[in-house]
C-alpha cells in the first residue's frame, strides 16, 4: 500500500512537472503574439459624433456604434453588481482567471464531450472584447487566459470593470452601460431601477438574441436569474428582491435623446466635419457646438409649419391620402395594417376614418387611440379645385371625409384634434447674426425626412423684388439720392436676337409717372427699378452688387437683374441683408462653433470675419501716423505704369486655418493630434462691402417698406426698428421676405420645387412675411427695440415730396428726407419746371 501510494504522489508530481513543463512551453510560444496590455490606458472607444446648439442641446448623434462612456465612480452600485453577480461572482478574488469556473468547465467536456468553453470572467471577456475573436478555440481560449493574467498585474479591479462596462455590447447597436441604459429606457445610470440594472446585466449572454426589445419573455427569464444571484450573494435583500422581480419591464427603442430639431443643420455639419475628419468623425468620440439658439431653432420650425398650413388650407382640401374598405378590414389589427406604411409628418399624424355622419367623425390613430372630429374641426376643408379655384365652405363633417379615408390629423395646443393635410409646398427660412455671420436658425424644408433636399445652400430661386435693395444701393453710390425721381412708365424692349419684345410691367398693372426713390422701394415700383439699372450702367452694377458677397457670375447681364431674376439660394440672400444691418460690412455665414475631443479639448474654433469699427479706426490711424516711406521699393505698379505701395492691411488670418490642417500643419496629421485651441483668437476685421451712409439710407427706405408699404404686416411686431423687402418672381413661382435689424437678418422663401405658381396673391406679403413675422416675434423676444443711430456724413433736409428738390422751411406739405452731406438735391425754385419737363418727355412709352 504505502508503494502504492508511493507511486501515485511522484505520478502526481511528475504530472505537475509536466503541466508546469507544458505550461510554460504554451506560454513562451503564445507570449510573443499578446498585445501589449498596457494599450488598454490609451484605449479610444468608439464614441459616436454629437452635435449641438450654442446652449448645448443635444441636435443629432452620427455614428454606427450608440456609445455613452461612464466612470467607474458614475456606475450605481446595483448596475456593478449585476454584472458581478450575473457573470463572475467571484470578480473580485481571483487573479484574472477563475480555476474553479475554468475546472467545471474542463470536467463538462471530459464527461460529456462537447467543447463548450465556458467559465470566462469579467477579466477574460474584456481581453476577448478588446483584443481577440469570439471564434471557440482552444488557441483562443489560451490567449484569452494569458491576457487576463496580464490585465490583472496591470489595472485595479475597478479600472477593469470600468473598460468591460464601457465595451461590451449589448443588443441594438448599444455599446456599454451608459448607451444600453439611453437605448432601452430613455434613461441615465443614476435613473435606472433595481429590476432596469438586472435587465441590462442580463445582456451579454446574447444580446442581439436575448434582450427585452426582441425577446422579452426570455429577457424577462435572465433578468430574474440576474437578481436571484445578486441575492444568493448578499448584493440585495429578499424585499429588494421581491420588488424588482414583481416590476413590469417597460423597455422600448428609444432613438438618441434629441433635444432640438435641426436635421438640415445636422446635415450640414455632418459633412462639413467628416471633410474635415474623414471616418474618425464618426467614431472619435467629437462634440460640435454649432451657432444655432435652440429657441431660435424651435420658433423657426413652428413658423414654417404654421405658414405652410395656412397657405395649404387657404387653397381648400385635396381629398384622402388613400381608401380602404372597412368591409374586409375590420378591427384594430386590420387597421393598424393599414396605416403601417404612412408615417407622421411634421406632427401631421396618419389616421383612419372609421365613422363619420353630419356631424362628427370618428378617426382611428396609429398608436391605438380614437379621436372624434366635428365640423369645426375641419372648416377649412373647402374642396380644392385648382390653386386659384376652390369650392364652398363645408357644411356637414361628411361632405369632408368618410369611413375608410386615411387622412391626416393635428393635435392643437387645446387638445383638440383637427383635420390636416401634408402641404404641397416648401419653405425654407434661415436667420444669422450681422456682425459676423453665425446662423442662428435654418429650416430647409417642411419635413426632412420627407425630402432632404436642402432649400437654404442646394435650391437657387429668383429673389424677385427682394432683390431690389441692393440695386438701389449701387444708385445711390452712383449719386441718385432717396429724393430723386424716376419716371414710372410704360417702357418696351426690342429683342432682336428673340423677335421679341420684353414690356415689364408694375405688379398693380398701373403706371404712377415720376416717382422719388423712396416711394418706389415702398411701393415695390418694376419700371422705376429698371430705369434705374439702366441709367447706373449694368457692368458697374453687377460689380457693386458682388461687393455684397453674390457671385457676379450668377448676376444676370441684363436689365431683368432689376426684377432679381438671379438664380440665388437663400442663404445669400441673407448674407446680402447683413450687409445693410451691420452698416456695409460683408460677413460669411458659418454654423460651427467649436469641435471638442473626447477629452473636452477644443480642437477648431470658428474665427469668422467680425465686424469691428475699432479695428477700421485703429488701421486708418496707424496708416495715417506712418506712411509708407518708398513705395517705389514694393515692385508693385499702378495703373499708369507708377511704383505703387503694397496694401499695408494685416494679415488676420483666423487661426483655425492652422488649426485644421489647411495651412501650416500637416495635412496627414489625426485629429486628436491637432493642438488645443485658445480661448481668444485674434479678430479677423470683416472686410467693408459698402458706406456706412449707403448702408443706414436702404435701410431707412426699407423701414417705410414695413412701415407703410408692401411689408406692413410686420408693424404686428410693435417695434420701430425693423427693415426689409418682399419679393415675388412672375406668375408667384417664388414669394419671399428679407428682413432685419441690428441683431438679426432672417430670410424666408416659399415656392414649389416643381417651381409651379404659388396661386393668385400668393406674393410675398401674404405667404412668406407671416413666417417671417411668427419667427421674429420669438426670435426679437427681450431684444431692445433700438433703431440705428444717423451716421456721421448724413444730413437731414425738408423736400418736396412731388418733385423731390429742396422746399424751403416753412413750405406747407414738405416733409424730411436723409442725403449724404454734399449730395444735396438742387432748390425747386429754378428747377422744378425743367425736371418735370425731363420726365414728361418720356411719357407714353419708352423703346430700347
Amino acid at each position: 500500500m504505502k508503494k502504492l501510494l508511493k507511486w501515485i504522489f511522484r505520478l502526481g508530481v511528475l504530472g505537475i512537472v509536466v503541466g508546469a513543463i507544458a505550461l510554460g512551453a504554451v506560454y513562451y510560444t503564445i507570449a510573443p503574439t499578446l498585445p501589449d496590455v498596457e494599450a488598454l490606458r490609451d484605449v479610444r472607444l468608439q464614441v459616436p459624433l454629437r452635435v449641438y446648439s450654442a446652449d448645448g442641446k443635444l441636435i443629432n448623434v452620427f455614428g454606427e456604434k450608440r456609445r455613452i462612456p461612464v466612470r467607474i465612480e458614475d456606475v450605481p452600485d446595483n448596475l456593478k453588481y449585476a454584472f458581478i453577480a450575473g457573470e463572475d461572482a467571484r470578480f473580485f478574488e481571483h487573479p484574472g482567471v477563475d480555476w474553479q469556473g475554468l475546472t467545471r468547465a474542463v470536467w463538462t467536456l471530459a464527461t460529456t464531450g462537447e467543447k463548450s468553453i465556458g467559465g470566462s470572467t469579467i477579466t477574460q471577456m474584456l481581453a476577448r472584447n478588446y483584443f481577440l475573436t469570439l471564434e471557440k478555440t482552444f488557441t483562443r481560449k489560451t490567449k484569452e487566459i494569458f491576457l487576463a493574467l496580464k490585465i490583472e498585474r496591470e489595472f485595479t479591479k475597478d479600472e477593469i470593470l470600468e473598460l468591460f462596462l464601457n465595451k461590451i455590447l449589448l443588443g441594438h447597436r448599444a455599446y456599454g452601460v451608459g448607451a444600453a441604459a439611453d437605448v432601452y429606457y430613455g434613461k441615465t445610470l443614476d435613473q435606472l431601477t433595481l429590476a432596469q440594472s438586472a435587465m441590462i446585466a442580463a445582456l451579454p449572454k446574447a444580446p442581439s438574441r436575448i434582450n427585452p426589445i426582441t425577446s422579452p419573455e426570455r429577457a424577462l427569464e435572465r433578468r430574474n436569474y440576474v437578481l436571484s444571484r445578486m441575492l444568493e450573494l448578499d448584493y440585495i435583500s429578499q424585499a429588494e428582491h421581491d420588488a424588482a422581480v414583481a416590476e413590469a419591464d417597460n423597455a422600448f427603442y428609444h432613438g438618441a435623446t434629441t433635444e432640438v430639431s435641426a436635421p438640415y443643420l445636422a446635415e450640414m455639419v455632418r459633412a462639413e466635419v467628416y471633410g474635415r475628419m474623414g471616418e474618425e468623425a464618426y467614431t472619435g468620440g467629437y462634440r460640435v457646438f454649432t451657432t444655432v439658439r435652440s429657441d431660435m431653432q424651435a420658433a423657426a420650425n413652428e413658423a414654417i409649419r404654421a405658414g405652410l398650413e395656412d397657405y395649404d388650407h387657404r387653397h381648400g382640401y385635396r381629398g384622402a391620402e388613400a381608401r380602404i374598405d372597412l368591409g374586409t378590414a375590420t378591427g384594430p389589427a386590420a387597421w393598424d395594417e393599414a396605416l403601417s406604411p404612412y408615417r407622421a409628418v411634421a406632427g401631421l399624424v396618419p389616421g383612419l376614418v372609421t365613422e363619420a355622419d353630419a356631424e362628427s367623425a370618428l378617426v382611428y390613430l396609429a398608436d391605438g387611440q380614437t379621436v372624434a372630429l366635428a365640423l369645426e374641426d375641419m372648416a377649412w376643408a373647402k374642396k380644392f379645385i385648382s390653386r386659384d379655384r376652390y369650392g364652398v365652405d363645408p357644411k356637414t363633417v361628411d361632405e369632408v371625409v368618410q369611413p375608410g379615408d386615411i387622412v391626416r390629423v393635428r393635435r392643437q395646443d387645446d387638445g383638440r384634434w383637427q383635420l390636416g393635410q401634408v402641404p404641397d409646398a416648401e419653405a425654407a427660412l434661415v436667420s444669422i447674426d450681422p456682425d459676423d455671420g453665425a446662423i442662428r436658425a435654418l429650416v430647409g424644408g417642411f419635413d426632412f425626412s420627407r425630402s432632404k433636399f436642402n432649400r437654404i445652400t442646394q435650391s437657387v430661386r429668383q429673389p424677385g423684388s427682394s432683390f431690389k435693395p441692393f440695386v438701389y444701393s449701387a444708385a445711390l453710390e452712383r449719386g441718385f439720392t432717396t429724393a430723386s425721381l424716376i419716371n414710372d412708365a410704360p417702357i418696351v424692349f426690342e429683342d432682336t436676337e428673340l423677335e421679341r419684345t420684353w414690356k415689364p410691367q408694375n405688379f398693380s398693372e398701373k403706371f404712377f409717372g415720376p416717382t422719388r426713390l423712396r416711394e418706389a422701394m415702398v411701393n415695390s415700383r418694376n419700371l422705376v427699378s429698371i430705369r434705374l439699372l439702366r441709367d447706373i450702367g449694368i457692368s458697374y452694377a453687377r460689380e457693386y452688387i458682388s461687393e455684397f458677397g453674390f457671385d457676379v457670375g450668377a448676376l444676370p447681364a441684363n436689365l431683368s437683374m432689376a426684377l432679381g431674376t438671379a438664380d440665388l439660394p437663400p442663404l445669400s440672400m441673407a448674407r446680402g441683408y447683413a450687409v445693410f444691418a451691420n452698416g456695409g460690412y460683408r460677413v460669411d455665414p458659418y454654423f460651427v462653433d467649436t469641435i471638442e475631443d473626447d477629452d473636452g479639448r477644443v480642437i477648431y474654433r470658428a474665427n469668422p470675419p467680425t465686424v469691428c469699427p475699432d479695428c477700421e479706426k485703429a488701421m486708418a490711424d496707424a496708416l495715417a501716423a506712418a506712411p509708407l516711406a518708398e513705395p517705389a521699393d514694393t515692385g508693385h505698379e499702378d495703373a499708369d505704369g507708377n511704383a505703387a505701395a503694397i496694401d499695408p492691411t494685416p494679415d488676420y488670418r483666423p487661426l483655425e486655418a492652422a488649426v485644421t490642417g489647411e495651412d501650416e500643419l500637416d495635412d496627414d496629421l489625426a485629429p486628436e493630434a491637432w493642438p488645443e485651441v485658445p480661448d481668444n483668437l485674434p479678430i479677423e476685421p470683416a472686410p467693408r462691402a459698402i458706406s456706412e451712409q449707403n448702408a443706414y439710407l436702404v435701410r431707412s427706405m426699407m423701414m417705410d417698406v414695413i412701415r407703410r408699404g408692401t411689408g406692413k404686416k410686420a408693424m404686428e411686431l410693435g417695434r420701430n426698428d425693423l427693415a426689409g423687402k418682399t419679393g415675388t418672381t412672375n406668375d408667384q413661382r417664388d414669394a419671399w421676405f428679407s428682413g432685419y435689424n441690428s441683431e438679426l437678418v432672417t430670410t424666408v422663401w416659399v415656392g414649389f420645387d416643381s417651381h409651379d405658381p404659388l396661386g393668385r396673391a400668393e406674393v410675398g406679403g401674404r405667404a412668406a412675411l407671416p413666417i417671417w413675422i411668427d419667427f421674429m416675434r420669438v426670435a426679437l423676444e427681450g431684444v431692445p427695440d433700438t433703431p440705428a443711430p444717423l451716421p456721421p456724413g448724413l444730413v437731414q433736409a425738408k423736400i418736396n415730396p412731388d418733385t423731390g428738390l429742396l422746399a424751403a422751411l416753412e413750405s406747407p406739405g414738405g416733409i424730411m428726407e436723409v442725403f449724404e452731406a454734399g449730395h444735396l438735391p438742387d432748390m425747386e425754385d429754378h428747377q422744378q419746371g425743367v425736371r418735370q419737363d425731363a420726365a414728361q418727355e418720356e411719357d407714353p412709352y419708352d423703346i430700347y
